[in-house]
């Protein structure tokens, strides 16, 4: 199901360089660049992203919103992730071999997110009943990829970006202590707050024959764009413990699809060559996740989960480019529905003798997912492939009664008085599956492909 979007735009394109390809040289070969990135949170992507059934901080604004009904007062968390890896590849025609990375090191500027929520009883306003509101800002899709422009497929990609960023406004309710409902808003959208606040694309002429630009000539696309979607969630909590805190939580959420209404224009050396007009469809996500508590006491928790994602790729049927000249060219995308799943543990330790006031917690994980993109139309500015993700992390929470280096954590911000100050870290190393692409649209693609990645994770959090 799509949404119209809130305000009419002009619409620009996150076509890539292949489409560039096709348009000036007639060669067939399309790929959106909009991989899901998972990790929305510090504590969850400790636990390989393994949180819509705990959904226990302000970060269950992009996990599963129903779980905001568990947070109290206002709470406000902001991190980014730190990305970096590499992709090797070997043409299977010629043996040469070329490395690309992620615009350097480490991808830049990181992917960030921050939430918002408030506790309306909790503030004194009860007209409505037990409601939480907020707002968040992530980056659900992106990608970032460079190789050099000599490649053996330079023709296809050199250098993609598209720093696509989601705007949440999110309401929850909590209809009784074992069901809570959250339903929001997706509004997808760039800024100059990411990157360069558009898609950009770039990839090289081929030259003659096949094309009447000059070899090495650069082809580029730039645009930004604005969509819309929708998203829902519940939270059941069928066992709790002695002090009312769930030992069981069954989380589903879907997220729907959002339709681009795609246009823009290609360049050669920055010079305007076409105007190109094209739909692209951000893929429906339904979320099931189950929680369970072994332990949790007043002296410390551990929790296991399992969350599965499943993601529908296939609603991206075709890239179809509908030129300014009436005609269309041809882009079957035939990309596959994928599932993901996530299996996470958090160990928390509640009270600390040497650190009153200080919550510690020792996080797990491990995701796997699978590839959604044929041989056919793989594109090189998206190395996919099926992944196998392990994670680890660590949570500090200081409270109202903790202190660090002499100064009490609920005057940390001055005036502002906290009632707990938090920072979690995470880890993922990414595993790819060698992937040999044979009889993709684009004959230089051919080749076999070994990527690597690293993430680490960043998350402040202040409770109010």
């Amino acid at each position: 199901m799509s949404v119209n979007p809130l305000r009419r735009m002009r619409w620009v394109t996150v076509q890539t360089a292949g489409i560039m390809l096709a348009v000036l040289a007639g060669v067939s070969n399309s790929h959106a660049q909009v991989p899901r990135l998972q990790g929305q949170g510090s504590s969850a992507t400790g636990q390989a992203n393994a949180f819509a059934a705990q959904a226990d901080d302000a970060s269950a604004l992009y996990y599963n919103p129903a779980g905001m009904t568990q947070l109290r007062g206002i709470q406000f968390m902001t991190g980014s992730y730190f990305i970096g890896g590499t992709t090797n590849f070997t043409s299977s025609s010629t043996g040469v071999n070329v490395t690309g990375d992620r615009g350097g090191n480490v991808a830049w500027p990181p992917p960030t997110h921050a939430y918002l929520t408030a506790n309306l009883k909790d503030l004194g306003v009860t007209m409505f009943g037990d409601i939480t509101v907020g707002v968040g800002v992530t980056v659900p899709f992106g990608v970032l990829t460079r190789y050099p422009a000599n490649g053996p497929f330079n023709t296809a990609a050199v250098f993609a970006t598209n720093p696509l960023m989601d705007i949440k406004p999110t309401i929850a309710y909590k209809l009784n202590d074992y069901l809570s409902f959250g339903v929001g808003a997706d509004i997808y959208t760039y800024s100059s707050l990411f990157g360069e606040g558009h898609v950009e694309q770039k990839s090289m002429s081929p030259g003659p024959p096949a094309s009447s630009i000059p070899a090495g000539t650069q082809l580029e696309l730039y645009g930004k764009d604005t969509a819309a979607g929708f998203n829902v969630s519940m939270l059941y909590t069928p066992l709790r413990n002695e002090d009312n805190l769930p030992i069981a939580n069954i989380g589903l959420v879907y997220r729907s699809q959002a339709t681009l209404h795609l246009g823009g224009a290609f360049t050669t050396n920055g010079m305007k060559v076409s105007d190109a007009e094209a739909t692209f469809v951000l893929p429906p996500i339904y979320t099931a996740a189950i929680g369970i508590w072994p332990v949790r006491n007043r002296e410390r928790e551990w929790k296991l989960e399992m969350d599965v994602d499943y993601t529908g790729w296939k609603s991206v049927r075709n890239l179809d480019v509908h030129l300014a000249t009436g005609s269309t060219i041809p882009q079957p995308s035939n990309w596959s529905n994928a599932y993901t799943v996530m299996i996470g543990t958090e160990h928390k330790w509640l009270k600390l003798d040497r650190m009153p006031g200080w919550e510690i917690a020792l996080r797990g994980g491990f995701m796997t997912q699978q590839n959604q993109i044929p041989n056919q139309t793989f594109n090189p500015s998206i190395p996919s492939s099926n992944t196998y993700v392990p994670s680890i992390g660590m949570g500090f929470l200081c409270k109202e009664n903790g202190s660090f280096l002499g100064l009490k954590c609920s005057e940390a911000l001055g005036l502002v008085k906290t009632k707990a100050i938090g920072m979690d870290l995470s880890y993922q190393a990414l595993f790819y599956e060698e992937r040999t692409i044979t009889g993709n649209q684009n004959l230089t693609v051919n080749g076999l492909y070994k990527t690597m990645g690293h993430s680490g994770g960043l998350t402040l959090r202040f409770n109010f």
